[in-house]
């Protein structure tokens, strides 16, 4: 009985699907973070720009 439950336990360690997928998330955050950052940086001059286009 103790055998299956380690063999589980090393069995389990050995995925690292979730760990990549939260690797995956702070990188989407990150990459919203700058694009923020730069739409309210930007907003003010680019805003005209397609007042005229339109």
């Amino acid at each position: 009985m103790f055998f299956r439950i380690a063999k589980r336990l090393n069995e389990a360690g050995q995925d690292d699907t979730g760990g990549i997928a939260a690797e995956y998330g702070v990188i989407i955050a990150g990459i919203a973070v700058v694009v923020a950052v730069a739409a309210a940086a930007l907003g003010g001059r680019v805003g005209p720009l397609f007042d005229a286009v339109l």
